[in-house]
């Protein structure tokens, strides 16, 4: 790897990453570097489809359009130019001022792909197909936000949570067991298995936390099979809160459900600054969770989130503890209703 090149990537995975998570660069920093780069490299590019997915200032169709040429990009099928190009048009668009920064980033993100080993390009490339495709889905199925639209099974938003984080379960399972000897006590379908329902998990609160703003950008996530036998359509679920309620909770029992595979997962990691990196989520999960709870039908109506000076102490508290499997089960346990 040139000197350039190692220059522009540790400024990716340092100060870019820094300014577009919330929580993930707190926890990556745990990470030996042989798992830090392919994974931070891999949010990056999952970050950049994000973001030109909800560019809004652009029709659905053209997000769609662009959307695919970078998955196509990433994928080593298309023109670097020519996606770069394109990408670089929606810069100006960006309110926020990170994400124009990581957009202008794209090329330095592809050319550190192209310099990844094999396998884990291989493994980004994969994972990044899934995630690009639920993406691609959702701007399809809310491609109209004065409409408000609801998902038809639990089926649809099982795949819709796997596309977008259960594949990345997968993938951190895929990498970990490729470069640390010893990974796991469990087999590595299991811990496949697992990290699956665990990013599943992860995402299913988000869409719990973000179920009010959702609604007003058109979109619904509960399915509507779900909502027909309460007798309420997805255009009134805020002004129906309390209807909606056991709909809301039984998704919530749902990601309670496989949180608790995520703290499985967890527990069977031998490396401790693993072990911090990949509990940390599912603990921010089950408070997050909890506040949801504490909140009832005024979460609908406001952002729910664990302030950072929790997250902060979570932090300390695996860092001082070595991460010890009785600590982060006593937090787990702390943080559920």
């Amino acid at each position: 790897m040139s000197a350039r090149l190692r220059s522009s990537s540790r400024t990716l995975r340092t100060a870019i990453l820094r300014s577009v998570s919330r929580s993930f660069y707190l926890s990556i920093g745990f990470l030996p570097r042989r798992l830090r780069e392919p994974i931070a490299l891999a949010y990056l590019l999952a970050r950049t489809t994000d973001t030109v997915a909800d560019t809004v200032r652009i029709p659905g169709t053209v997000r769609i359009e662009t959307l695919k040429m970078l998955s196509d990009g990433i994928q080593g099928n298309a023109s670097r130019e020519v996606v770069i190009e394109q990408v670089a048009a929606l810069v100006p668009l960006q309110k926020n001022a990170a994400e124009r920064t990581l957009l202008h980033s794209l090329p330095d993100c592809l050319e550190w792909l192209d310099r990844t080993g094999a396998a884990d390009r291989n493994d980004i490339r994969v994972v990044l197909e899934n995630i690009t495709h639920g993406q691609m889905l959702d701007l399809r199925r809310f491609g109209n936000p004065v409409q408000v639209r609801a998902l038809q099974t639990a089926s649809d938003l099982d795949e819709y949570t796997y596309l977008v984080a259960g594949c990345v379960g997968e993938f951190w399972t895929r990498l970990c067991f490729r470069h640390l000897r010893d990974f796991a006590s469990l087999p590595q379908d299991e811990m496949l298995a697992l990290g699956r329902r665990y990013g599943m998990a992860l995402q299913l609160i988000n869409v719990l936390r973000d179920t009010g703003n959702d609604l007003l950008a058109g979109r619904c996530y509960f399915p509507e099979d779900e909502l027909g036998a309460k007798g309420l359509t997805a255009a009134e679920i805020l002004h129906e809160s309390e209807r909606f309620q056991p709909i809301y909770q039984r998704w919530m029992e749902k990601a309670q459900e496989n949180l608790v595979c995520g703290m499985e997962y967890s527990r069977a990691i031998w490396n401790r600054r693993v072990r911090a990196a990949t509990v940390l989520p599912a603990l921010i999960g089950a408070r997050t969770l909890t506040l949801l709870r504490r909140a009832g039908t005024s979460a609908l109506h406001q952002t729910i989130k664990v302030p950072r000076r929790e997250v902060r102490g979570l932090l300390l508290s695996l860092a001082i503890t070595f991460a010890s499997r009785k600590k982060i089960d006593a937090i787990f346990h702390m943080a559920k209703p």
